[in-house]
């Protein structure tokens, strides 16, 4: 069985005193979940929110980090100094990062080997854009994201995906239930043929287009889908409590 796992993604939002209040309010309301539950905030936010979430079945995450141990690299976050914080995820390849700031499929390899390496939980992030879907390019690119983004690496089971349909993240636009559970399932298959059934079977893949706490139940019941990437409705407590306490 594979359990599952609801991780909100905070974006560029938050203050560190207001990320500790969100978390603080968060923890009781979830204080009985049956999947990991997961904050990835902003750099800023980390110290404050880690110190919050002491003692909870709340974990945190971080939402990139940089191949390199150190060096020259500006504006970026090792991979030792989020484990010195207390960091356990990091979101990998997000269409952000993609979009906005040149991420390409070989440093999300580069990113996602050097996290493992150091023993970070990377949750990497497919998906194909409203173009690329109706031109039917969904499944050649995805396929393109998987094998290059997660080339090299050993233990598939210690990562997670987060397959996330760019044409739904903020739109207010969600795939059906249905399209999702199919599009997972493909994700699934072409980690099985690049690692093996055994790993495809065991590797959990979250949905991350605009799950909130009015479709969460319906998505988490597909069979393939295990867990969702939160933006917006991870923003206050009691929303995210929703999504995590989907089948209750």
């Amino acid at each position: 069985m594979r359990k599952p796992i609801i991780a909100g993604n905070w974006k560029m939002n938050k203050t560190p005193a207001e990320g500790a209040l969100l978390v603080n309010e968060l923890k009781p309301l979830v204080a009985d979940a049956e999947c990991d539950v997961v904050v990835c905030v902003p750099a800023t936010d980390i110290y404050a929110v880690a110190e919050a979430c002491k003692g909870s079945n709340v974990h945190l995450g971080a939402q990139n980090v940089h191949f390199a141990e150190s060096g020259a690299y500006t504006g970026e976050i090792s991979a030792d100094m989020l484990l010195a914080l207390g960091v356990e995820y990091v979101i990998i390849g997000h269409s952000e990062r993609r979009q906005y700031f040149g991420e390409t499929d070989e440093t999300v390899n580069k990113r996602t080997l050097t996290a493992l390496n150091k023993g970070l939980i990377p949750i990497v992030c497919v998906g194909e854009t409203l173009e690329e879907r109706e031109t039917g390019k969904t499944e050649e690119v995805l396929r393109r994201q998987v094998v290059e983004g997660l080339k090299g690496v050993e233990d598939i089971t210690k990562l997670v995906v987060a397959y996330e349909p760019v044409w739904a993240i903020g739109t207010g636009r969600t795939a059906t239930s249905e399209q999702a559970n199919e599009t997972i399932g493909f994700i699934r298959n072409v980690i099985a043929e690049n690692f093996c059934p055994k790993c495809a079977a065991a590797v959990r893949i979250q949905y991350g287009g605009s799950m909130k706490g009015s479709n969460a139940k319906e998505l988490m019941a597909q069979p393939e889908i295990d867990g969702g990437l939160i933006g917006g409705a991870s923003l206050k407590a009691a929303d995210f409590a929703l999504v995590v306490n989907y089948n209750k």
